[in-house]
């Protein structure tokens, strides 16, 4: 029978329960258990696909092509299980799962309320969450509750896991609650009282925390955890501070000096060996001591809020561990490159363009890519960043003027990017077809493979097969290949049906390094294994001539 841990958070969101939840995952990962991790997010919303980078930060996208909450990006990268659809779930699919049940007339005319039916459906879909892709039961899955204690919306996630508690019995589950200790300047010391206020509010519902991890900005010292201890009824071993450090990768080695893993496993019962965590040991000390650097620009359009590209990076800063060098980002808004402004980009190693949608500052990453195409600098497309780099080679490259994609402009002349369904050839002449769909499930998603052509820069990274993950719904035009083609871009990779572009690049003749990707390999990267292209990226930027170099 699969065991559980509940980890739910107090007094300010943002303190960080995923990377914490990854980390405690990745002890128990390394003491040889099976583990898996369950996002469980309050909002109504079905899934966070549809919802503004600027409200929610990143989407991650899972193998089988589920629309999830970013930590599973944190998950995957802390942990060797792969995640799927059923590992995030909101009160949106709880409800909407629950409603469909009584139109069914599952509920047998029963007044259908939130406890026990709601209540009931969560427990469900928690067990459900703890099959692995192997058909195997995690041994412990690790259940991250969203929102803080105390919110309306989190409740009956909370009121689920004290039933699952009662139910099971506390040798099968336990609760770890990660709390703000702040240090407040002008007194000069760290207050407790937020977070014995925090505990007491999870008592009220029925709570007992079993393990309290203190962030702060600083470690928290015994006398200050030794209070908490008291007035929140958890044993002082269990009193846990966790402090602000560099890199992620160090939180791991922080919670297993504290025993942590020793703590959950005597809670559940679990008899394993000793945690190794010379992997991670490894990987920070390769973060820490890198032997060179390089700064690279990421011109997009969501960099108010740098959580819109978590995974693009941590991929950077993974495969920097893996190059040995260290990943100075500048995240620049595409909407402040002009024709006077873009030559900003010469002081730079090489230049990014992630993925993103709609029409806004699209102009000015195409400025971008022109620039460091013409200056020879290294450049990775993502996503958006391989559309925009077809259309500024169909524009400057290929006698198309005003060539776009019809995403910005629905009536442009040379359509060299559209929706698959938008086009079809008639007699030669592209017609329109009319696509009238609503914006959740429109998407291509999920992991597709596809064969690499030979003697290409995307064999020498990849081999002779590609399998990345996608989120995405306009396709490079295949009637503009041939004319993209006899111009000098290579398409050096395509799916087997459709022959849809999956990688372009310019060869070594006209370009020293330029890649770009209709698929998210920043989703495939962890810190333990790194990811081909990120490290081929990068190992180009080191390459770089003097800023400025023309390469022709």
């Amino acid at each position: 029978m699969t065991q559980y841990v509940f980890v739910s958070g107090g007094v300010v969101s943002s303190l960080g329960k995923g990377i914490a939840a990854a980390s405690m995952a990745a002890l128990l990962e390394s003491r040889g258990l099976r583990v898996t991790l369950l996002k469980l997010d309050p909002y109504i919303n079905v899934d966070p696909g549809t919802m503004s980078p600027f409200q929610h930060g990143e989407v991650f996208v899972t193998e089988d092509g589920a629309e999830t909450d970013l930590d599973l990006g944190h998950y995957e990268r802390f942990v060797r299980t792969r995640m799927r659809k059923s590992n995030n779930f909101t009160t949106g699919q709880i409800y909407d799962s629950v409603i469909r049940k009584e139109r069914r007339g599952e509920y047998l005319g029963r007044t259908v309320q939130v406890i026990p039916h709601i209540t009931n459906e969560i427990q469900a879909f928690i067990e459900r969450g703890t099959v692995l892709s192997s058909g195997d039961h995690a041994q412990v899955a690790i259940v991250e509750i969203g929102g803080t204690v105390g919110d309306i919306e989190s409740l009956p996630f909370l009121e689920a896991a004290r039933q699952m508690s009662l139910r099971l019995g506390r040798g099968n589950c336990c609760f770890v609650h990660l709390t703000l200790v702040p240090f407040i300047a002008s007194a000069g010391e760290l207050k407790t009282k937020p977070t014995q206020h925090s505990v007491q509010k999870l008592r009220e519902i029925g709570i007992q925390a079993d393990i309290l991890l203190c962030r702060a900005d600083r470690p928290v010292p015994e006398e200050e955890r030794a209070k908490i201890s008291l007035f929140s009824n958890v044993p002082l071993s269990a009193v846990i501070s966790v402090w602000d450090v560099e890199s992620i990768y160090q939180i791991p080695r922080m919670l297993f000096e504290q025993g942590v893993d020793r703590c959950l496993t005597d809670l559940l019962r679990i008899d394993a060996p000793q945690a190794d965590l010379s992997v991670w040991d490894r990987l920070v000390a390769a973060h820490q001591a890198p032997r060179g650097e390089v700064r690279i620009a990421m011109v997009g359009k969501y960099v108010d809020l740098t959580e819109s590209y978590k995974s693009l990076s941590e991929a950077l800063s993974h495969a920097g561990m893996h190059t040995e060098c260290r990943v100075r980002i500048d995240y620049i808004d595409s909407e402040t490159i002009t024709d006077a402004t873009v030559g900003a980009l010469s002081a730079y190693a090489a230049v990014l363009v992630p993925g993103g949608f709609g029409k806004r500052g699209v102009e000015g990453k195409i400025r971008a890519i022109r620039y460091v195409r013409e200056q020879g600098i290294p450049f990775l497309g993502i996503c958006l960043g391989l559309q925009l780099a077809v259309i500024e080679y169909a524009r400057h490259c290929c006698d198309l003027p005003g060539a776009n994609s019809t995403e910005f402009e629905p009536d442009t002349q040379h359509p060299v990017v559209g929706l698959l369904s938008e086009w079809r050839d008639r007699e030669g002449q592209l017609e329109r077809r009319s696509s009238d769909s609503d914006l959740g499930g429109t998407m291509r998603l999920g992991a597709q493979r596809c064969p690499v052509r030979p003697h290409t820069r995307a064999w020498e990274i990849y081999g002779s097969s590609v399998n990345e993950r996608h989120r995405h719904r306009y396709e490079v035009n295949n009637h503009y290949r041939e004319k993209l083609e006899s111009a000098g871009l290579v398409i050096s990779a395509a799916t087997p049906q459709e022959q849809l572009a999956e990688i372009v690049e310019l060869p070594d003749a006209i370009h020293p390094w330029f890649v770009a990707v209709q698929f998210h390999p920043e989703f495939t990267s962890t810190p333990r294994d790194g990811h081909p292209l990120f490290s081929a990226y990068l190992r180009a930027a080191m390459r770089q001539r003097p800023p400025g170099a023309h390469h022709g």
